[in-house]
């Protein structure tokens, strides 16, 4: 849950800058944004329910139109993990620069320090993913007590707040939901995180893997609501340049010492989520390495040396490429986390899209008329979505960069003799 739970910390802050400061507009455009990842929720309910082993996106497009399509979500996969890494660790700066400004000046050194620290956590392994793992839950519980005193706070008109969004409401809510939709990244988690859940069969880890979804929407869609209310009744607009809004709510709303925790959980979670992509980026990349199996014949198309682990069975050449990568980004956006937000959402949506067609695909094949009408909802909302997104201009950077990382992988999958089993390289 670390992606999605984490998006809380800057997925608010970019829907008011959408709303050019309109608070009265900020509670309908982030319930927009829950009700969209609550569809794909209900869709991806299907997906794991038919893919209780994992595998995700890229299990059922290969499935549905050969394995070749699997590359469309990996691509949009890869570039998702290197955004995650970047945005994360640029937010998790925002929000230690929001509780110390003297360090505003240092932005892009501290966010890059961060990321080195993530990374040089995740060479070991599962210890520091259990790390992470208690800061999620560290913060949901700090952001949970945030939300309850500031149900009894007394509004402190905070930062830039308008009452005029540019353009009609309906127009202005509807321009400015997809810049939030990075609150949806890791949603789709689940599908492939069932299959480590080697000691469970296949109807508890369908099992698992669908309360996993319900309780992600639950317990995002209830801090993301909560905050954004809070914001508007507190008056907490967008905030200068060495702060955030949820920062600037938790002090308006908090005692001193709650803040301070506030702060605190939020930047270890945004590591939590950097986290987890360090963990699942080389991860992907190391199901795609080229290996032996036992029974002697080759499979895999990236180069051996990609899936080569550590003592902690660390795929080390994987951290280090989305290292390399993550830091480029974080470089070009400055370290700043509501520019590279712009870029955001794109990549998984691209994912969604493939996912919920392929599912549409199947529904139809077997005549389920009521899940192909609950699919084809999906595909509306989300390719609305991905459109919308892609008007701004600079998300289709984006799309052309996950197009391109899935048609390098398709062209070395053919060259080495189109191998079985690509499709299932999320659940590998």
């Amino acid at each position: 849950m670390a992606d999605p739970v984490s998006s809380v910390a800057y997925a608010v802050e970019a829907a008011l800058r959408a709303l050019n400061g309109d608070l009265g507009l900020l509670v309908a455009t982030m319930g927009l944004v829950v009700a969209i990842i609550a569809l794909v929720v209900v869709n991806y309910q299907q997906l794991i329910a038919r893919y209780p082993q994992g595998g995700g996106a890229s299990a059922a497009v290969g499935e549905a139109f050969g394995d070749g399509w699997s590359f469309v979500p990996i691509g949009a996969l890869v570039v998702d993990f290197v955004l995650t890494i970047a945005i994360s660790v640029s937010a998790g700066a925002s929000a230690i620069i929001a509780y110390l400004p003297m360090l505003a000046p240092f932005r892009l050194i501290l966010a890059v320090g961060l990321l080195v620290i993530v990374a040089g956590l995740t060479w070991f392994g599962h210890l520091g993913r259990l790390i992470f793992a208690f800061m999620t839950i560290a913060f949901i519980i700090i952001a949970v007590t945030v939300l309850i005193f500031g149900l009894s706070a007394t509004p402190q008109p905070t930062g830039t707040i308008t009452t005029s969004p540019g353009t009609g409401s309906v127009l202005a809510v509807i321009l400015a939901f997809p810049v939030a939709m990075a609150l949806a990244t890791g949603v789709e988690a689940p599908s492939s995180a069932i299959a480590q859940l080697g000691q469970l069969d296949k109807n508890n880890r369908r099992r698992f893997g669908q309360i996993t979804l319900w309780m992600t929407l639950g317990i995002v869609g209830a801090i993301t609501l909560g905050l954004a209310a809070e914001a508007a009744h507190l008056q907490i607009g967008i905030p200068t340049a060495d702060t955030t809004q949820i920062a600037e709510l938790a002090r308006v709303a908090a005692p001193p010492g709650v803040f301070a925790a506030f702060q605190l959980v939020t930047a270890l979670l945004l590591l939590s989520a950097a986290s987890s992509s360090f963990q699942a980026g080389p991860g992907l990349l190391k199901a795609l390495a080229r290996r032996q199996t036992t029974s002697g014949a080759f499979t895999g198309i990236l180069p051996s040396f990609v899936g080569r682990t550590n003592s902690h069975f660390t795929p080390f050449w994987g951290v280090l490429i989305f290292a390399g990568l993550a830091i480029a980004v974080t470089v070009v956006g400055g370290g700043n986390d509501q520019q590279l937000v712009l870029f955001y959402a794109v990549s998984v949506f691209l994912s969604f899209l493939a996912g919920l067609l392929a599912m549409a695909y199947f529904s139809r094949r077997e005549k389920r008329w009521a899940y192909l009408l609950l699919n084809l909802v999906g595909v509306i909302v989300v390719a609305f979505t991905l459109l919308a997104n892609l008007t701004r201009g600079l998300p289709l950077i984006s799309l052309a960069g996950a197009l391109l990382i899935g048609a390098a992988l398709y062209t070395l999958w053919r060259r080495a003799g189109r191998p079985e089993g690509i499709r299932q390289a999320e659940s590998e």
